[in-house]
């Protein structure tokens, strides 16, 4: 799988700035629950799940920030990633984010651990 078959929706400024030059990058400063949101619309029009949308031990409430691989080309509808991107979407309502807790530095941190996760996503997929 090489570069052009897949895509990263995120919300995450890091995942833009250090893949924007090689990889179909969409950006959207939108919350992590709508990332999901977007994703799902998108698993409707064909595309499929590549990363999980919960991926790591992160919960929605612990990071604003998401990246979620999905393909870039349009096929059947797949049932699996419908059922994966209705139930993250469901967990993600169960929390509430609670930005006024972090001091803004914490954010960097916030948007490393999101970036980590896609790389070993990415590398784990062969898409390097």
């Amino acid at each position: 799988m090489g570069s052009r078959d897949y895509m990263v929706i995120t919300n995450n400024p890091l995942v833009l700035d250090r893949l924007k030059e090689t990889h179909h990058i969409v950006y959207r400063d939108i919350s992590y629950e709508e990332v999901l949101r977007e994703v799902r619309d998108r698993i409707h029009e064909g595309h499929t799940l590549l990363s999980h949308p919960l991926s790591g031990s992160v919960k929605p409430n612990e990071t604003p920030y998401k990246s979620i691989m999905i393909s870039e080309g349009k096929g059947e509808v797949d049932e699996g990633s419908v059922k994966l991107i209705e139930n993250a979407i469901q967990a993600c309502q169960k929390f509430i984010f609670k930005s006024d807790l972090y001091e803004e530095s914490v954010y960097d941190d916030f948007q490393l651990i999101d970036w980590t996760l896609l790389e070993s996503g990415m590398a784990s997929a062969d898409v390097w």
